[in-house]
């Protein structure tokens, strides 16, 4: 038998209207027995129409496509809409409070977290409860990353392939849409597998496009402008806000990651030194960085080479580095068949 999610809200998605309330996912401490923690969400009804999800604060620290959200839940109205729009700005909510990539209630890391349990933890429940209640509704979800405290990431956006050439087609074309600087097709290898919001998205037929908006827990100009602009294109292109004001998107140039040599991971503890930036464009065995041994400060550091030419997608941002952290990624363009 199908368990029913546990989240509850007073808004009647269906009715027609802007609504501002919350999301409420039970949750029973010490200081409250019966207690629950809010999700602020906003939903805008105008009558029949495609219906389109728009979330970020997936992860706590990345705030970009939070400020982008709100933004846009104070400037439509009801009028603007010609269909649905559900915005969720913190998803995460207690990771968002709290500053950080997981939850501090059950250090859940959400979108490792999908489709989620209805009578798991906060951060299974808020998984099941968009997985198994707002992305059935939608026709587009928009679901906005950056690099977090880890990362300082390229601005860009991201989609999976869908489950046939017309969907990757058009997830394509709302790439393009979307107007990123570069966009990249990824089967989640190198993060979630199977457990990310896109993934279930893409086992549902929802088109999704993800981003990273920068990096550093801190705010890029440029990826907050991005994710304004590219989703008010997308709500155009879509017919749910048709007469919304947007500058044209300049297009978006495809790349992709081919494999897990195309990154660079720590195999030792110290402190890192990078030798490129994000953006730039190096080659195969050019020098990426060293690493420098906290326990012998005669050692001389390792040093570390790109295992493949490529552009770099993301760097890791703190210098102190553990085993196994991720400390490049890298991306190249696409092949273009004649």
């Amino acid at each position: 038998m199908k368990v029913q999610t546990r989240i509850w809200t007073p808004i009647d998605f269906n009715r027609d209207g802007k609504f501002v309330d919350c999301l409420r996912v039970p949750y029973s401490s010490d200081r409250s027995a019966y207690g629950w923690i809010p999700i602020p969400i906003v939903s805008i009804r105008n009558g029949d129409g495609p219906t389109a999800v728009l979330i970020a604060g997936n992860h706590g620290d990345e705030y970009e496509g939070q400020i982008a959200l709100m933004n846009l839940a104070r400037e439509l109205k009801q009028d603007d809409v010609a269909g649905r729009v559900i915005i969720i700005p913190s998803l995460n909510y207690p990771a968002v409070k709290a500053g950080r990539r997981v939850s501090p209630l059950d250090e859940g890391n959400l979108n490792r977290m999908f489709p989620g349990k209805a009578l798991g933890s906060p951060t299974e429940m808020i998984a099941h409860y968009v997985s198994d209640v707002l992305l059935p509704m939608a026709d587009l979800a928009v679901d906005l990353h950056s690099g977090g405290f880890s990362f300082d990431h390229m601005v860009c956006a991201l989609i999976r392939p869908g489950r046939n050439s017309e969907e990757t087609k058009q997830l394509l074309e709302l790439v393009q849409v979307f107007g990123a600087p570069a966009s990249f097709i990824s089967n989640g290898d190198g993060g979630g597998g199977a457990t990310t919001l896109n993934a279930v998205s893409r086992e549902l037929g929802v088109p999704t496009i993800t981003t990273e908006l920068g990096g550093g827990a801190t705010l890029s100009p440029l990826g907050l402008r991005v994710a304004e602009e590219g989703v008010r294109r997308l709500l155009k292109h879509m017919g749910i806000t048709p007469a919304i004001v947007v500058p044209p998107s300049g297009g978006s140039e495809l790349m992709e990651i081919p494999g897990r040599d195309y990154a660079i991971y720590a195999d030792c503890e110290g402190l890192f030194q990078p030798a490129a930036n994000i953006g730039d464009d190096v080659h195969e065995e050019q020098i990426a960085g060293s690493l420098h041994s906290l326990d012998n400060p005669n050692q001389p550091p390792l040093q570390l080479r790109f295992p493949r030419a490529g552009r770099v997608l993301c760097r890791r941002f703190p210098s102190l580095t553990s085993r196994g952290d991720c400390l490049f990624e890298l991306m190249r363009a696409v092949e273009r068949k004649e």
